[in-house]
């Protein structure tokens, strides 16, 4: 998957924040429902594009590819969380810097936590992504499904599969995958579901994502994750340096659980 803007949470929230950067949420029972894209006014328009050329002539790599956008969130009479949604653009996250952060439609990421012998498993960004040097764990953002196709859970297992597999050579079942949390952003409202994977061998990882990096770099792409790494506790996920927004918080839940 070529890397862009949207391949990564989002950033951490300003300095001296009194909220952390990530909440947690209900994730027991979920309904996506699909709304219109939303529309710009002309301005808009056209500052998203400045912004976007940009971005990619900053970058080459970026790429204005689809997403799935978060419209908002509501409760229905049966308890379920229904998360309202539109397909959305990369450029589009240019809107950040135009608009009051509540006012910015967040973006539907997926990540897998993959324990080890070693701790679970954590990636570097490389300097071709949108976050070069950050920490985060394996995956990505999420695509709108196909035409005619339903986005749900089993989409969403899928995936992270899928991201699992390309960053770092990891290949399981969709179906071994156990949504283990849910995380939106206090800034932007990103939407992050993060799934727990079967243990693996930490030297088979590392072989697998070295085989990977070579493939990779042959064809001229690159890693996405120039390095990978585990973390066996929350203290050393705090020498790992800069990380996703949502790396501290899912750390102390996951290791204190």
């Amino acid at each position: 998957m070529t890397t862009s803007t949207a391949d990564r949470p989002e950033p951490e929230d300003a300095p001296g924040s009194a909220r952390p950067p990530v909440e947690f949420l209900d994730a027991r029972a979920l309904v996506f429902a699909e709304q219109a894209t939303p529309v710009l006014s002309s301005w808009e328009e056209r500052e998203v594009d400045r912004l976007w050329e940009e971005t990619t002539a900053r970058n080459p790599a970026t790429f204005d590819g689809p997403l799935v956008a978060v419209l908002g969130l509501d409760r229905s009479g049966d308890g379920s969380l229904v998360v309202r949604w539109a397909p959305m653009t990369y450029r589009f996250r240019a809107l950040r810097r135009l608009r009051p952060p509540e006012q910015v439609p967040g973006s539907v990421f997926v990540t897998v936590l993959l324990p080890t012998e070693n701790g679970l498993v954590v990636g570097r960004g490389s300097p071709a992504t949108a976050a070069p040097g950050r920490w985060s764990l394996p995956g990505g953002a999420v695509e709108p499904p196909g035409a005619g196709e339903p986005l749900n859970a089993a989409e969403l297992r899928r995936h992270a599969a899928r991201e699992l597999v390309e960053e770092t050579g990891v290949r399981v079942g969709a179906e071994e995958l156990e949504l283990w949390a849910l995380t939106r952003s206090s800034r932007f409202g990103g939407l992050g579901f993060h799934f727990l994977c079967p243990p693996a061998s930490g030297a088979l990882v590392r072989r697998l994502h070295a085989d990977l990096s070579v493939v990779q770099t042959a064809s001229g792409a690159g890693p996405e994750l120039d390095e990978i790494d585990f973390v066996s506790s929350p203290v050393a996920a705090g020498r790992l340096g800069s990380t996703a927004d949502y790396l501290p918080q899912l750390f102390d839940r996951y290791f204190t659980a």
